[in-house]
């Protein structure tokens, strides 16, 4: 219903922001991403919005991006998962960060969003992919990962090393390696 909001920024409180359109302010609810580039207090900003209804309230999301805007929607269809859920998953992990997870299907980087319990995670995965995962090259810049490379980045995560060791470490390996040549030449790079 409503697909855009342009206007004046009157206020910021997050996660909520308060946009003036021609003497009309809406309330918007927005994910941290996008709060964090919002402009100052006074200037004008156009936010990408979804019109949720429901029994008790109409209440507006908005977004900066697109792809932004396309991870709630598909978050929102999935059962037991609420506007303020999918939301806290856009504020906890950028679009790019959750496509990733879901194409390497990574519960773990899900449940350190709050409110995402390990089951929750894992739904969201089965329910997600093919869906985000599949545009993560589009959507992040970033390259596809092959079977291998899901194979090596999982061995540096359950070995210890966080998600931009193990991500910096693979970004530096040949892209037709294989997973045991592979674990070995980025520990040997993690060890430097």
């Amino acid at each position: 219903m409503i697909g855009k909001l342009t206007g004046t920024l009157l206020e910021k409180n997050p996660p909520e922001v308060l946009l003036d359109c021609h003497g009309v302010g809406y309330e918007v609810y927005v994910p941290m991403s996008t709060f964090y580039n919002l402009p100052a207090l006074g200037e004008r900003v156009s936010l990408l919005t979804q019109f949720i209804v429901r029994e008790d309230a109409q209440l507006l999301y908005g977004f900066a991006t697109a792809p932004e805007r396309q991870a709630f929607r598909e978050l929102i269809k999935i059962s037991g998962v609420g506007p303020r859920t999918a939301l806290s998953v856009l504020s906890g992990m950028g679009v790019t960060d959750l496509a990733q997870a879901v194409t390497l299907q990574e519960a773990g980087r899900l449940v350190k969003v709050p409110g995402i319990g390990k089951k929750t995670a894992e739904r969201l995965l089965l329910e997600l992919k093919g869906k985000l995962g599949a545009d993560m090259g589009a959507a992040g810049g970033g390259a596809m990962h092959s079977d291998a490379q899901a194979d090596i980045l999982q061995a540096l995560l359950a070995l210890g090393y966080n998600d931009k060791e193990a991500a910096a470490a693979l970004k530096a390996l040949p892209a037709d390696v294989g997973v045991s040549d592979g674990i070995k030449l980025a520990l040997k790079a993690l060890a430097r």
